[in-house]
C-alpha cells in the first residue's frame, strides 16, 4: 500500500488540536525558527487580527439590514446566520482555498470553514451577540491539491444571545454555525478555543498555501508568524517542518516534527513525516516500524482509504483506485466523497452505466446544495455520453 505524504493544513475545516502545553522551560528564543535561512521574510507582512476579523462598511451594512428593531433577539440572530447561507441573500459559497480576512469573504461570498467562522465571529460581535470558537475533534480527514494529500481539521461557532440581552427571555437561544451538519448530527467532542489559536490557525492556512505554490519565503513568514503567536499548534511545526525538510534543513524538519509530537503524541502526521525523514537519512528500519504503526491506526478511517483512492485515481490507477473506494465504503456508506470517487472510477474504466449510479448515490448523499448540483451536473454529462 503507498504511504501517503502529505503536508499539514486547515483547509476544510481545523486542524487536530495539541493536548498539551510547551514545557514551561522551553522558551521562544528556543523555538526552531530560521531566520538566518529565510531572510527576506520581512518583505510579507502577515495581516493583524484586528485586519481579520474587521467588516468594511458593506459587510456591517448586510448585518444591520438583518436586524430588526421589532423582532426579538433570538429571531434576529436566527435571521443574520440565515441570510449568510441563504442564495438570495448573501449565499456563501464552500471553497476550500478560501482562507480568506472578513472582508474578503464577505465580498468574494465564498469561505471555507475557518474564513466562515472568522466572518461569522465578526458579524456576530457586531450585531452583540455571543460567539464562541470551537475545534471539532473530527477523525482524520484529507483533501487533495496540487498533487498533495492535504489534512483538514474542523471548527465552527457557537453565537448565542449575548448574556445581558438574555436576561428577560425564558430560554436561551443560540445556533452553530457549520458548513459541514454531520459535524453537529454527529457530536464530535469540541473544545473552545481562543482568537489567538484562531489566528495562528489562518497564518498556517496562508503559509500551507504559500508552500503548495512554492512560495517559500512567504511560507516561512506566516508559519513563522503563527508559531510566534501560539506555539502550541502543531500542525504548524509539522508544515515548518515540510518546509524545513524542502530545503535540506534536516535537523530543523527533525525538531519540528519532534515539537509537534510533544504538543500530542497521537499526531499521525508529524510521526508520518518522520518516518519519512528517517528514510531519507538512511535509518529505513525505523523509518519501517514508524509507517507500519501509522497505518495500523489508520485502517479503520474510511478518509484514509478514500485518500489512497484519490490518489491512485491521480496516477492514472482506476482499478487500484475502486479497490481503496470500496474499502472505504465498507467502513462508512453515507458519504458523498466516496461515492464521487467510485463514480470518477468507473468513468475512467469506461463504466458509463456504473459511473451514472455513483454519481446519484453522491448526490443523495450531498450534505449542502453547492454540493448536490454539482453532481447532478456531472450526472447529467454521464448520462447525455450514454
Amino acid at each position: 500500500m503507498k504511504q501517503i505524504r502529505l503536508l499539514t493544513g486547515m483547509l476544510f475545516g481545523v486542524l487536530m488540536s495539541g493536548c498539551a502545553s510547551l514545557p514551561e522551560s522551553f522558551t521562544a528564543s528556543e523555538l526552531p525558527l530560521n531566520d538566518d535561512v529565510f531572510t527576506q521574510f520581512h518583505e510579507y507582512t502577515p495581516e493583524s487580527a484586528d485586519e481579520i476579523f474587521k467588516l468594511d462598511a458593506a459587510a456591517r451594512e448586510f448585518v444591520d439590514n438583518s436586524q430588526s428593531p421589532l423582532s426579538g433577539d433570538g429571531d434576529n440572530l436566527k435571521n443574520l446566520i440565515r441570510q449568510i447561507f441563504d442564495g438570495g441573500e448573501l449565499g456563501i459559497r464552500y471553497i476550500t482555498n478560501a482562507n480568506t480576512i472578513a472582508s474578503e469573504t464577505f465580498a468574494n461570498r465564498a469561505a471555507n470553514c475557518l474564513s466562515l467562522t472568522i466572518m461569522a465571529k465578526a458579524m456576530a460581535d457586531y450585531a452583540g451577540f455571543n460567539a464562541v470558537f470551537y475545534e471539532v475533534d473530527i477523525p482524520e480527514y484529507w483533501t487533495r491539491r496540487s498533487g498533495v494529500n492535504l489534512l483538514n481539521g474542523h471548527i465552527n461557532l457557537r453565537v448565542s444571545v449575548a448574556d445581558t440581552l438574555r436576561k428577560n427571555q425564558i430560554s436561551s437561544h443560540f445556533i452553530d454555525v457549520d458548513f459541514d451538519p454531520q459535524t453537529i448530527r454527529t457530536h464530535f467532542p469540541r473544545n473552545a478555543i481562543s482568537k489567538e489559536k484562531i489566528t495562528a490557525m489562518f497564518y498556517n492556512n496562508k503559509g500551507a498555501d504559500a508552500l503548495l505554490n512554492n512560495d517559500d519565503i512567504k511560507a516561512y513568514a506566516y508559519l513563522r508568524a503563527a508559531a510566534l503567536l501560539y506555539p502550541e499548534f502543531g500542525s504548524t511545526w509539522v508544515n515548518l517542518g515540510v518546509l524545513y525538510r524542502r530545503h535540506g534543513l534536516l535537523d530543523s524538519a527533525r525538531e519540528s516534527y519532534e515539537l509537534a509530537l510533544k504538543l500530542d503524541s497521537e499526531n499521525l502526521t508529524a510521526w508520518e513525516n518522520l518516518a519519512l525523514l528517517h528514510e531519507l537519512e538512511g535509518r529505513t528500519a525505523q523509518a519501517r516500524d514508524i509507517a507500519r504503526s501509522v497505518r495500523n491506526k489508520r485502517e479503520s478511517n474510511p478518509f484514509y482509504h478514500f485518500i489512497l483512492g484519490e490518489e491512485a485515481l491521480d496516477f492514472g490507477d482506476a482499478e487500484q483506485a475502486l479497490i481503496h473506494y470500496n474499502r472505504a465504503r465498507r467502513l462508512d456508506n453515507s458519504r458523498h466523497e466516496i461515492f464521487f470517487g467510485m463514480g470518477k472510477a468507473h468513468y475512467e474504466l469506461g463504466n458509463i452505466d456504473r459511473a451514472a449510479d455513483f454519481m446519484k448515490l453522491a448526490a443523495k448523499h450531498a450534505q449542502n446544495r453547492q454540493d448536490e448540483y454539482r453532481y447532478m451536473s456531472k450526472l447529467s454529462d454521464l448520462q447525455s455520453a450514454r
